[in-house]
């Protein structure tokens, strides 16, 4: 079979994710097709997965990490501009049960022409020495299947740990949550100066070896079906977080004059439908009251402050500032 490549260098996930779409969707089906690209800064949420659950929330919006939800199931990864992504389209066959390894293999064997050892274990991960550095998915439609891969090039590890951070006895949720490993770069294994631009040529030139093929160029027509996938789908909250099972968040904090207080937020489809509030502190009005102005708001802090208009936070909960309040419920509050 014929094929096309795309070596991207669009940095913006939601584009990236719309660009794979649009050439699993609409380019022509009788080649296969492999991409090369890179997110900057961003969280990829699988398919299946409550956004909410997966992130250490304050941290990804301090930090300015965009969060985007792909066609795939499986966990929720960060990417930098330390990570290279890879992605291959072609037929799937008669079967819908998927090799992993066939699309894993062109990694191992290029990092061996380095003289790196690596292994295809477990399910859909890459390792070296025993740790991860490429976790991969896929997605099937209509005889095709998109797999697609990241690879710990150089990547900022501490960011990994801090974004996808979540308190385990703080949280309930349904939906398919990430499986944590030991994680490593490459470029610890290979040697001494070799780039991720010389290992990202070296990639794509050991997949044309393997399987002749001449670059894809996009058309304005592609790009403007990119663009209108991106309006559509992955700029936007519904898909990002609304397009989440439900999770149940626990936020507690320990507000000097107020007290402990605990908020119980049930969140589905990336919006507030249950909220109830326990702890040692005094009230002169019910919080019930209060957390009724919340249901159907997105937990975001704009939404959250515009609930408060011409309320006293204090009536419900004595001590409590309207900044404390916002804090509990986003989730940037610590506990004494």
């Amino acid at each position: 079979m014929r094929l096309d490549y795309l070596d991207l260098t669009c940095t913006d996930p939601s584009r990236n994710l719309a660009m794979e779409q649009h050439v699993f969707d609409a380019l022509p089906r009788d080649r296969a097709y492999f991409m090369l690209w890179q997110n900057d800064n961003a969280i990829i949420i699988g398919k299946h997965q409550n956004t909410l659950a997966e992130i250490n929330e304050p941290y990804v919006r301090a930090h300015g990490i965009r969060v985007v939800r792909r066609l795939s199931g499986g966990g929720a990864v960060y990417h930098d501009l330390g990570n290279l992504n890879f992605t291959f389209i072609t037929d799937a066959g008669d079967t819908a049960k998927l090799d992993f390894r066939l699309f894993c293999l062109p990694i191992v064997r290029t990092l061996e022409g380095f003289g790196v050892h690596a292994e295809v274990n477990g399910r859909n991960d890459i390792t070296i020495d025993g740790k991860k550095f490429s976790g991969n998915s896929q997605y099937l439609r209509q005889g095709r299947v998109m797999h697609h891969g990241t690879i710990l090039f150089d990547s900022d590890l501490s960011v990994v740990a801090d974004a996808l951070r979540v308190d385990e006895s703080k949280l309930r949720a349904k939906g398919v949550r990430s499986v944590r490993s030991r994680v490593t770069n490459v470029r610890p294994y290979l040697p001494d100066g070799v780039t991720l631009a010389e290992f990202r040529a070296a990639l794509l030139q050991n997949i044309l070896r393997e399987t002749p093929g001449s670059a894809y160029v996009p058309t304005p027509a592609d790009e403007a079906a990119v663009d209108a996938l991106c309006a559509e789908r992955y700029g936007t909250y519904d898909w990002n977080y609304g397009a989440s099972p439900e999770c149940t968040l626990l936020r507690r904090a320990r507000i000097e004059g107020c007290g402990t207080v605990e908020a119980y937020l049930t969140i589905e489809r990336g919006v507030i439908v249950r909220l109830a509030f326990r702890g040692d502190f005094f009230s002169i009005d019910e919080p019930e009251t209060l957390a009724d102005r919340f249901l159907g708001l997105r937990l975001e802090p704009e939404q959250l402050r515009s609930a408060l208009r011409e309320v006293d936070v204090s009536r419900c909960f004595v001590g409590m500032t309207d900044e404390a309040f916002l804090s509990l419920l986003i989730g940037e509050s610590e506990e004494a």
